[in-house]
């Protein structure tokens, strides 16, 4: 399948090692231009918390609740944002590499030019959210919800999407042709101009009745 388009995050070279701990303030919740790796943050609330031109390696995000949280020119590498709450986020040049995101809430979020690359998204849910311009590029997201999700220029390349949840979600123009599934929830009228393989045409034709001759 083709790849999409998209515009990487803008990141400086030498960005400086800080402690989340160090910088975090909660009445100026901004925080840009540096590196946190190797550590956990923990127990945090901050509605309206934003990011600009930050690397996350191998953070784990303990409990953490960022509605409304603001990432720009971000790079998540082998961290954990399982169960995360990124609810109503606005997400745009942002890279999730080799995370771990079970259980993760971008539900009402806005993501653009975002890349989940070889990422494990079980269970994460981005009702009806807005995502342009993204790729999900072989990753795990089993039992993902994208319930009345509006998608333009989203890829799925070699993903396991097994039980996933497109109800009210059209999908046409998307690519699901090299991902896998025993199953979807799906209606037909959205699955017009959704572009698949041979063998999940058939699958789909099961839907309707239909028995296909080999």
């Amino acid at each position: 399948m083709s790849k999409i388009k998209m515009e990487q995050p803008k990141i400086p070279h030498h960005l400086p090692h800080v402690h989340f701990q160090d910088i975090y303030d909660k009445d100026e919740p901004f925080i840009n231009h540096c590196t946190i790796s190797s550590c956990t943050i923990g127990r945090v609330e901050m509605d309206r918390i934003a990011f600009s031109q930050v690397v996350f390696k191998k953070v784990i995000f303990d409990d953490v609740s960022f509605k409304n949280i603001e990432l720009t020119d971000v790079i998540f590498e082998n961290c954990d944002l399982s169960n995360a709450d990124f609810m109503e986020g606005i997400i745009h040049r942002v890279v999730f590499k080799e995370s771990k995101m079970i259980g993760i809430n971008l539900s009402e979020a806005s993501l653009r030019n975002v890349h989940f690359d070889s990422c494990m998204l079980n269970l994460s849910s981005y009702g009806y959210g807005r995502l342009r311009q993204v790729m999900f590029d072989h990753c795990i997201l089993r039992n993902t919800d994208y319930y009345e999700c509006k998608l333009n220029k989203v890829g799925f390349n070699e993903c396991d999407i097994n039980e996933v949840n497109f109800s009210g979600t059209p999908l046409k123009g998307i690519d699901i042709s090299s991902s896998t599934f025993d199953s979807i929830t799906v209606s037909l009228e959205d699955l017009e101009g959704c572009v698949v393989s041979a063998e999940q045409a058939i699958g789909f034709a099961g839907m309707l009745g239909l028995k296909v001759k080999r």
